[in-house]
């Protein structure tokens, strides 16, 4: 019983990641490829290869990037931005996303600071990621604060603290080290 016992965590600890990473890329692979691919395919058929989609799709954004930099094209984008930026409850759902996009590829990237961040009162230390050093802007009284989120193990959720500044200390690692060290409740670290 033991044996089976054994070799049956074995699988678990061994396959088991291996068919989740694989079924991961599989449906992102899918959903972009499906964006455009859907209305590809009824025009090409049996002629339709995966990934057409997906190329397509980084072809289309990559020419409507190049649009927005041309004078007429770029006036009508800005004017889009505007607009959307002004009709309510659209304003935010539109003004979150493109701050989300813009933090991850966007020239003031966020989550580029990992920082310890120390409980009050109890020595216990949090890894979180600086997500704005202007919150003043959002609040006077919050001048010499710092946005940091820390996320939460096991999952994408996390907690916004605005913290002082001399509360933090910055580390030096690596964000995608530092995320994989907390989603996985620390069991990253043991493989160092």
């Amino acid at each position: 019983m033991k044996f089976l016992l054994k070799n049956f965590l074995n699988g678990v600890l061994t396959i088991v990641p291996i068919i989740l990473a694989f079924y991961v890329c599989y449906k992102v692979f899918s959903f972009f490829d499906g964006l455009l691919g859907k209305y590809l395919k009824p025009y090409l058929q049996d002629s339709y290869i995966p990934g057409i989609g997906i190329l397509c799709t980084m072809i289309l954004i990559t020419f409507l990037g190049w649009l927005s930099t041309q004078y007429i094209s770029g006036r009508i984008i800005k004017l889009i931005d505007r607009l959307l930026e002004n009709i309510p409850f659209i304003k935010t759902v539109y003004s979150v996303i493109k701050d989300i996009i813009a933090s991850f590829i966007g020239e003031k990237r966020s989550f580029s600071k990992v920082v310890l961040v120390e409980l009050s009162n109890t020595g216990m230390k949090c890894i979180g990621f600086i997500t704005s050093e202007e919150v003043e802007t959002f609040l006077d009284p919050l001048k010499n604060h710092v946005a940091v989120y820390i996320p939460q193990t096991f999952q994408v959720a996390g907690i916004t603290f605005l913290i002082p500044k001399q509360q933090i200390q910055v580390l030096d690692i690596k964000p995608e080290d530092a995320m994989k060290f907390i989603l996985s409740g620390g069991m990253t670290a043991a493989k160092k």
